[in-house]
């Protein structure tokens, strides 16, 4: 797709059901392989990450049907063999530039007895793997990465803690795909996890579900707990206690049957903001996931004065693990807030959008500890402030005194700058593209971005529902 032109609106309003969200699709393609039998997922999202999920597990042996056309959700079904009927692929397998496919990969393959080489894309390639790396091979995995290089953050360097009196410590050294791993006879582990992450996080639950022991982990920032909850919802033995959850490994995992996957709350954030910054809107959104650990992005937007109202859905749960509702946003003036360090977390794929909701909002407003934006499919701190600034917007980084590390980089922007149409590039990035988009729709003017093919790896139906509240 080449460039793309949007023109600066007065309004939008509507009715939108939005696909199935990311995060759940994942998880419930790959626990319905590892139980026995049928499992019937709806609602499911078909766009290039979630799709990169299912290719992967057909080439481990695991029949999935449905027919699914990329930007409109469907439903498969997933026929599972158990934790111990994955077969070894005849070949490498290409997981695109799905972080989250290769990361929770790694921890189903670290329990299997046979090796497998994983492939990602362009972006995925650059992307850090040694978090995810350190606690498999603490387990027992044999990993090998073929892209090695210097410049760790420092924020990253990586502890555990094996035993409770054991502790390993990592160099400067950074880990990229292509990954090759070699599985089986995996030892529990007690790890305290040095960056908040909820894909490391489940990699390794998921590597504990092969132990005959107990494998405990310890957060520094609670994250989103899809794989906790489906995990309960497979009956696994698994436990949370405040920042530490325990699984106990060696454990049939038994299916529910069916599972509804609520639409992606990160796909509402981009019309929550947009409605809260174009004067005289509404847009109400249906059967979205509510998950207490995704609502950042309401708790943050309602801070700063958005009109937002939420409405539980009743029986919400009777087919899934998690929590939905309708979100009903309308317009208002926003103000400035301050976004904590421990609320990163629980809304970094929302921070670009919300970021342009800063540059809407009267005064100065501050991301606390953003460092992990610069390591996601692009450097989205970077990506977002070049093309704010193009917009007119006051955004500045900054870091915190005596810190040259990008875990202690905050994001300030001085709201209620009048946008102004520029042309901006998406830097290859879905959620950088879409934010955009937002951004030129409270612009005066014309914006062109350069291309905004990229938004087909999380919602490719995006621009279509954009349409259908013009």
């Amino acid at each position: 797709m080449g460039s793309f032109l949007v023109e600066g609106l007065s309004r939008v309003k509507g009715k939108i059901n939005l696909a199935g969200d990311k995060s759940i699709a994942h998880r419930s393609v790959i626990l319905s392989a590892l139980s026995k039998g049928k499992t019937t997922i709806q609602n499911f999202p078909a766009n290039a990450d979630c799709i990169s999920t299912i290719n992967a597990f057909k080439k481990l042996g695991i029949k999935i049907t449905g027919k699914l056309k990329l930007g409109v959700s469907g439903t498969v079904s997933v026929f599972g063999k158990g934790l111990w009927g994955l077969n070894k692929p005849k070949s490498p397998i290409f997981v695109a530039d799905s972080g989250t496919t290769l990361r929770l990969l790694l921890g189903v393959l670290a329990g299997c007895d046979f090796k497998v080489k994983l492939i990602g894309g362009k972006s995925l390639s650059k992307r850090p793997m040694l978090r995810v790396t350190v606690p498999l091979r603490l387990m027992g995995a044999r990993i090998r990465s073929q892209g090695q290089c210097a410049s760790l953050p420092e924020g990253d360097k990586v502890s555990a803690q094996a035993s409770p009196k054991g502790t390993m410590s990592q160099g400067k050294k950074e880990e990229y795909p292509p990954i090759t791993i070699e599985g089986g006879n995996l030892k529990a582990i007690t790890y305290r996890m040095p960056v908040a992450s909820a894909q490391v996080k489940s990699a390794i639950l998921l590597a504990g579900l092969y132990t005959d022991g107990t494998t405990k982990i310890i957060e520094p920032v609670k994250t989103r707990d899809h794989t906790e909850r489906m995990l309960k919802l497979f009956r696994a033995n698994i436990k949370v206690k405040g920042d530490k959850i325990l699984i106990k490994g060696d454990r049939r995992l038994v299916s529910p049957q069916r599972i509804y996957i609520p639409g992606d709350i990160s796909s509402a954030s981009f019309f929550m903001v947009a409605a809260s910054i174009l004067p005289d809107s509404e847009i109400l959104m249906r059967n979205v996931n509510l998950n207490p650990s995704r609502m950042g992005i309401v708790k943050v937007l309602k801070r700063m004065g958005a009109d937002i109202k939420i409405t539980m859905s009743p029986g919400h749960q009777a087919t899934g693990a998690e929590p939905m509702g309708d979100i009903l946003v309308r317009s208002s003036g926003l103000k400035a807030t301050i976004v904590k360090k421990e609320e990163i977390p629980s809304l970094i794929d929302e921070l670009p959008v919300l970021m342009v909701a800063a540059c809407c909002a009267r005064g100065k407003n501050i991301f606390e500890a953003v460092g992990e934006l610069r390591v996601k499919e692009t450097d989205r701190i970077n990506s977002m402030v070049n093309n704010l600034r193009k917009m007119g917007a006051d955004i500045q980084v900054t870091k915190s005194p005596g810190h040259q590390v990008t875990s202690k980089e905050h994001i300030v922007v001085k709201g209620k700058a009048e946008l102004r149409g520029a042309r901006v590039k998406s830097y290859g990035d879905h959620r950088t593209a879409m934010s955009m988009v937002v951004a030129a729709l409270g612009a005066g003017g014309q914006t062109i971005i350069d291309d905004v093919s990229c938004i087909n790896k999380s919602f490719p139906g995006f621009l279509a529902t954009l349409n259908n509240l013009i």
